[in-house]
């Protein structure tokens, strides 16, 4: 396991070089850059603040001294949020991005099993049928319209939550950003569990296990959860990266202070070392996550094994 894990983080690094290289010069190709305002700047100071951030130098050269920084975990200065540089505003809105995105991670994957093994026991039932159809609307339906449409009616019809904000970080602020951030990830959840669970109910070692006289409980716990939980384990490593770096799109919408609404803000006003670092840490979360994964995947099926 040991070696496994080595051999792991060896191949990352070439993974995020591949990443770090294809997101700066893609930013640097994108049409636009960070000072250019409507009302164009001066010459002079456009000049001064090009030298200022080293702008001005070669791309080539650019490309060499930001990797050379970001071994050392200096990504630079923010071009738009003044005086702070990439590790402080990453360091003020992961805090709130990691808690939000944990209870939004919990949410979806204890509901999305418990309602994906109903869904399956109950298969071609009317209550498998009504299931699957709200899980198909939560995978179609985008957050960009639960989170409005949330908001609309829990915060202004209602008057029952928040319609926005962080707040004191109470349950109250958390509730509708969690619900609207979980419920396409409990959508998948659900539609993997229900598939893998009835295929697993109709293995033979289920059979067996029925024979044998177990109790139904104990028949679905104990031994088809196990197998059908795999499916799931594979999709868990990019839906926790996504959700624990934040939603771009749910944070913005209920105004959180997180690292997605910073690559947004970086995307639109061109901060380039503001995206690369997200885009940095999107990737250094999915890596991690994929090595944990791997490891589960080894405890849940006893057919793979990591030397």
């Amino acid at each position: 396991m040991f070696h496994f894990v080595l051999r792991r983080l060896a191949s990352a690094v070439p993974t995020l070089f591949i990443v770090v290289t294809l997101s700066f010069f893609l930013m640097r190709f994108a049409p636009g850059g960070p000072f250019n305002l409507e009302r164009p700047l001066p010459p002079a100071t456009m000049e001064n603040l090009m030298k200022a951030y080293h702008l001005d130098q070669p791309l080539w050269n650019q490309y060499l001294q930001y990797l050379k920084n970001a071994i050392t975990g200096d990504f630079g200065p923010s071009y738009i949020y003044k005086d702070n540089t990439i590790a402080e505003l990453i360091g003020k809105g992961l805090p709130y991005s990691i808690t939000l995105g944990s209870y939004a991670l919990l949410l979806a994957l204890f509901g999305g099993v418990i309602i994906g093994t109903i869904a399956a026991l109950r298969q071609n039932s009317f209550l498998d049928f009504l299931i699957m159809s709200i899980a198909t609307v939560g995978v179609t339906v985008p957050n960009f319209v639960v989170g409005p449409v949330l908001t609309l009616v829990f915060a202004v019809l209602l008057s029952l939550l928040p319609a926005g904000g962080w707040g004191d970080g109470s349950w109250r602020f958390l509730i509708l950003p969690m619900i609207a951030l979980a419920l396409p990830q409990l959508a998948v959840f659900a539609r993997l569990t229900r598939g893998s669970m009835i295929e697993g109910l109709h293995t033979d070692h289920i059979r067996t296990a029925r024979a044998y006289g177990l109790p139904p409980r104990v028949v679905v716990i104990t031994h088809a959860m196990r197998g059908a939980l795999l499916p799931v384990v594979s999709y868990l490593a990019p839906c926790a990266a996504a959700l624990l770096t934040g939603s771009a799109v749910v944070e913005s919408i209920f105004t959180i202070p997180g690292v997605g609404r910073y690559f947004v803000l970086g995307a639109i006003n061109r901060d380039y070392t503001l995206v690369m670092g997200t885009v940095v840490l999107v990737a250094i979360f999915v890596i991690v996550f994929n090595l944990l994964v791997d490891i589960l995947y080894g405890l849940l099926d006893p057919r793979v094994r990591h030397d």
